[in-house]
């Protein structure tokens, strides 16, 4: 068995010009352009990538972009400062601060300070809370997106069964909840996990996101299991590779993301997803 592809490029430009089009007919009946101001501390160089990428995007789906780049001495003051001032402006419809902050900066107090309206990367607890609860608004982006390409194989997600590597804030945990959603039965597993081997051969679906080149080994999984890899490392080459064994685990599954151009594609769609969103709940 050869797994198929799960094209998260092809899939995120397909979301990306129907949001284009929606953006546009919104423009059209009079209503905001929708606004997303990216902050970006400091100069790591992982981060301007991303940051450059999303800004770009959302400038060609037709939404204002408003850039702040801060020098990596501010203050956590000063970014509170920042973050006022973009709760309180009505051009603004989304915030998105990227990760990771300086080590001054309390990341905890400046995700809560984000207005929960505005708060386009869905990592505010009142957003975790309603994703809690089954009654999400704006969703963590990654994990949202990871269930754009699971749906997009045209699987029956339904009683299967999904190991979830890695329990971070970001990817992990609210994975574990859209999965629940879906009525899949979620195992997460993490550092302490024991026979973690053993848990990822039960897997009908596998979601690997620990930061750990080629961690999930081809053997690990099982035939015709769904593989979504939302790992992104560098190897000593310079080359990037996921979290799973690519070219081992697609001799057993039945889909898998690359990486590049699996997960990372779609997080950026559905962040201009979620701006869309966060512009049609300050509507009211």
């Amino acid at each position: 068995m050869t797994a198929q592809i799960i094209d998260g490029k092809a899939q995120a430009q397909r979301l990306t010009a129907t949001l284009t089009e929606r953006v546009a007919a919104r423009r059209a009946q009079g209503k905001p352009t929708p606004g997303l101001a990216v902050v970006l501390v400091g100069e790591n160089a992982a981060s301007q990538v991303y940051v450059r990428s999303k800004r770009r995007t959302s400038e060609n789906a037709g939404m204002q972009s408003f850039a702040f780049d801060l020098p990596v001495e501010t203050s956590h003051e000063a970014l509170i400062a920042v973050i006022d001032r973009l709760n309180a402006d009505p051009a603004v419809h989304g915030i998105l601060v990227q990760l990771p902050l300086p080590k001054h900066v309390d990341t905890e107090a400046v995700t809560e300070r984000i207005d929960p309206r505005k708060d386009v990367d869905g990592f505010h607890p009142y957003n975790i809370g309603r994703l809690v609860l089954k009654r999400p608004t704006l969703r963590p982006c990654t994990p949202y997106g990871c269930m754009t390409l699971l749906h997009s194989t045209g699987e029956d997600l339904v009683g299967r069964h999904a190991v979830v590597i890695g329990q971070s804030n970001i990817v992990g945990r609210p994975m574990a909840l859209e999965l629940l959603m879906a009525r899949c039965t979620v195992t997460i597993c993490h550092s302490a996990t024991r026979d973690l081997p053993g848990l990822v051969r039960q897997a009908d679906i596998v979601v690997a996101g620990v930061g750990k080149p080629n961690l999930v080994q081809g053997d690990w999984i099982k035939a015709g299991a769904i593989v979504i890899d939302v790992g992104i490392n560098r190897t000593a080459d310079g080359k990037l590779c996921g979290d799973v064994d690519f070219v081992a685990a697609r001799e057993r599954a039945g889909w898998i993301t690359p990486v590049p151009g699996g997960v990372g594609p779609m997080t950026i769609a559905t962040l201009l997803a979620n701006t869309l969103r966060a512009a049609e709940l300050q509507d009211s």
